[in-house]
């Protein structure tokens, strides 16, 4: 193997919603080895296994599917093969949908590899009978509170088993809840044939896939010093020059919009970042603090230095559990004392409710103006008194019915409340599933992911 090899790999979705523009120009508008896709959060999981439970072919990115009948026969004639971890929990489905579109297409010859094994949800009381406790993560609590209102529970797997479908010859690989940057070192594994157990290089790979997770938030989406990026329509997503030896360069394509800078970079890295001595991931635990940034040249940052060690025996496993209902309605308060007019409808709202015997607690009661710098309460002052307020108000409970008698009676507040209100066009709120996220830990020995590749 050539140590001068460069492989290049791009991310064109930060998250399930994100700009097409992203992949399409990505596949366009230069030379390209590997497109990666991140689709999945925490609550993502959980609407896709509710889309599942109510149709069996449903479960993953439906988006993904339908970019790949845009993208798919340029990515074969230019050879790009594409991963993403848009499986979501029904990673079969999207191999179906998947090889329907590539027929559809009139396209041969494509090989489609999947990997399953990260939803563990049917397999939860078995894993706490064989003494898995998946406590919560975060304050300690015993997964039995939530074990009959658990709605997803899916395991942060790793790169390995994205090179296996990589190296049976995968053009497309779906995952289910992979890590984000997994998705991006899996290619170098394949690639460079680096091993499981050189943990430098394989944390220059996950450095690399945390830069690459949020899409264009490294290429100036999202900064600080927005005023400094140029044409934002027009935004470059990132692209990786990657190396052997587990350097590599951040840049872009050329003629796109957006900044790569040193800072750039770096406020990406600072995104949900943890210990940065001890960034856990499957594969291996990376040091952040060993990281150099070096500008080279215009648009183009260079990584190196990056150290790592060996991962932890477990996983992280993302589950999410039914935590009752919520619902927000608006009102616009203008002219004259707007504040005082919007708190006032908010305490008539809720002393209403009252009165039909259901009061709703302090601690379950929402209530937001904006005009009055409620995104930066207690650090900006308000400097003089609003002339217009958008109230946003709300609870939360178990009890559907209270939340619907909230929806009704935020409209009489327009003829039967405080003068100078508007903005009730969007009709009465309904209420809405509230999803609670569980974080835990498995042991590893418990997870057993498997590799399917199909030829279409």
């Amino acid at each position: 193997m050539s140590t001068d090899k460069t492989v290049l790999i791009a991310n064109g979705q930060g998250f399930w919603g994100d700009s097409l523009l992203g992949p399409l120009r990505l596949v366009e508008e230069g030379p390209l080895d590997y497109l990666t896709l991140d689709y999945l959060a925490e609550v993502t999981m959980s609407i896709m296994q509710k889309q599942k439970l109510r149709n069996p072919e449903a479960g993953y990115a439906t988006d993904f599917v339908e970019m790949l009948r845009q993208i798919l026969p340029q990515c074969q004639a230019k050879g790009i093969k594409v991963i993403a971890n848009a499986g979501g929990v029904n990673p079969r489905g999207c191999l179906n949908a998947i090889k329907k579109v590539v027929k559809e297409l009139g396209l041969t010859g494509l090989k489609i590899g999947i990997v399953e094994g990260d939803d563990i949800l049917d397999q939860l009381p078995e894993l706490i009978k064989s003494g898995e406790a998946f406590k919560n993560l975060d304050n300690g609590a015993p997964v039995q509170d939530i074990i009959d209102r658990m709605s997803s529970a899916n395991v942060y797997i790793g790169a390995k088993p994205i090179a296996d479908a990589l190296a049976q010859g995968a053009d497309i690989v779906v995952t289910g809840r992979a890590t984000d940057p997994s998705v991006v070192l899996a290619p170098l594994i394949y690639e460079f044939g680096w091993s499981m157990e050189d943990y430098d290089k394989l944390a220059a790979g996950t450095v690399m896939g945390h830069i690459l997770e949020c899409g264009a938030q490294c290429t100036g989406g999202n900064y600080c010093d927005w005023k400094s990026v140029p044409d934002f329509a027009r935004i470059g997503y990132p692209v990786v020059e990657a190396k052997a030896d587990g350097t590599f360069t951040v840049t872009k394509h050329q003629g796109t919009g957006g900044l790569v800078n040193v800072d750039t970079i770096t406020s990406q890295l600072m995104y949900e970042l943890g210990d940065p001595n001890h960034y856990l991931g499957p594969d291996c635990t990376s040091d952040f603090t060993t990281i150099q940034l070096e500008q080279d040249g215009e648009n183009r940052v260079k990584v190196s230095g990056i150290k790592g060690s060996a991962p932890t025996p477990t996983y992280k496993v993302s589950m999410s559990y039914e935590d009752g209902y919520k619902i927000v309605g608006q009102l616009t308060y203008t002219g004259p004392d707007a504040i005082e007019k919007a708190e006032l409808a908010a305490q008539i709202l809720f002393d209403r409710v009252a009165l039909y015997g259901k009061p709703i607690p302090e601690q379950d009661r929402f209530v937001e103006l904006f005009g009055t710098n409620v995104c930066y309460k207690g650090i900006v002052k308000q400097s003089q008194a609003p002339s217009e307020i958008m109230l946003r108000v709300g609870a939360k409970s178990y009890d559907k019915e209270l939340l619907n008698i909230l929806a009704r009676e935020v409209a009489p507040l327009i003829t039967s409340g405080p003068v100078g209100v508007t903005g009730f066009a969007g009709g009465r709120p309904k209420p809405s599933e509230i999803v609670g996220y569980w974080p835990a830990l498995i042991d590893k020995t418990k997870v057993h992911t498997t590799v399917t590749v199909e030829e279409v």
